[in-house]
């Protein structure tokens, strides 16, 4: 089949829904027929200067049309579009079909608080990964990597739930912000410092033994992302019986622990940043099979003794939407 990945100035974490606005229907629209047209001029005009510099010049997008064109025909069919808030921005996705691609094909534009584009791709819709531990029990005693209440933003099983469950590695990852009055920041969503899970401390789930320790790569301003470093700065630990959590985006300079380092359950690893492929501070965790992002199978993550929406939960996966917190009780 061929490959359709026309990315731009892509978005690629976890912020909070909101629901559908119709002037981000229209104007998602009205981008993407103009796009589809080949009338390019509208588009470029109406870019961040951001957007403008990762592409080059007007002509680029005219190439990726015909690109896209040529990779999967033309859309026949549109199957669904839906609108979001995220940190500032507000996004059009569009789901269709096309001539030349079984997969349905997700197009998604971004906006910024000034009505610019600040954000576009195209791409094949993705697909679960394929996993041979569905039925897999955690063998460590996890707790939740952070006290206080936390909302999960993406977790769960299916790709409704969990954008990350199209990924080998992080099959079952989950990704966690803080939510006050249904937003993630306060006052300005362009500032880092307002966001509410900002430099709050991220603790070790278990006992382990440091495998890796990132700490020096910067936070990144909202709008943009380190894809060249996708954990940002990160810790790795090594829970025994072929178990390596992952826990990623800290803020720069505060991970205090390093390589050969062990640690305790609750221990203090960092705190929560935007490093890396992040487009707002949050915390990404995932358990697999290896300490090696690039080549290793996701595990399911059972944590012990939290509270979900209120309710106790003596074992469990948290899901998308949830509200968690470590149960004091348990």
């Amino acid at each position: 089949m061929p490959r359709v990945f026309l990315a731009l100035f892509m978005l690629a974490a976890s912020l909070c829904w909101a629901a559908g606005d119709e002037g981000v229907l229209d104007r998602g629209r009205e981008q993407s027929e103009s796009f589809l047209r080949g009338s390019m001029t509208g588009i470029w005009e109406n870019m961040t200067p951001e957007m403008q510099e990762s592409l080059g010049d007007e002509d680029a997008l005219a190439r990726l049309r015909n690109d896209l064109r040529r990779s999967a025909g033309s859309e026949t069919e549109i199957l669904e579009e839906t609108t979001e808030s995220r940190g500032g921005q507000t996004l059009y996705l569009r789901t269709s079909r096309w001539t030349g691609i079984d997969a349905p094909i997700l197009m998604r534009w971004a906006f910024n608080e000034d009505g610019q584009i600040s954000g576009f791709f195209v791409q094949p819709k993705p697909a679960l990964a394929e996993s041979r531990f569905l039925d897999y029990q955690t063998k460590a005693t996890l707790r939740l990597p952070f006290d206080g209440e936390w909302l999960v933003f993406w977790g769960g099983r299916t790709l409704e739930q969990n954008y990350h469950a199209a990924d080998r590695a992080q099959r079952f990852a989950t990704d966690f912000v803080v939510r006050e009055n249904g937003v993630t920041f306060r006052g300005d969503g362009t500032i880092l410092g307002n966001y509410y899970c900002w430099d709050r401390p991220i603790l070790a789930p278990a006992a382990g033994k440091v495998v890796s320790a990132v700490r020096d790569l910067p936070d990144q301003p909202i709008g943009q992302a380190d894809r060249d470093n996708p954990a940002g700065n990160h810790v790795v630990l090594d829970l025994g019986n072929n178990e390596f959590a992952f826990l990623a985006h800290f803020r720069q300079g505060s991970v205090p622990v390093s390589a050969g380092d062990t640690v305790t359950a609750g221990q203090m690893l960092g705190r929560c940043g935007n490093s890396g492929n992040s487009s707002e501070p949050h915390l990404h965790f995932h358990l697999q099979n290896t300490p090696d992002l690039k080549d290793g199978e996701g595990l399911p993550a059972f944590f012990e003794d939290f509270l979900a929406d209120g309710v106790a939960i003596g074992r469990g996966e948290p899901v998308k939407g949830q509200v968690v917190a470590p149960d004091g009780a348990g």
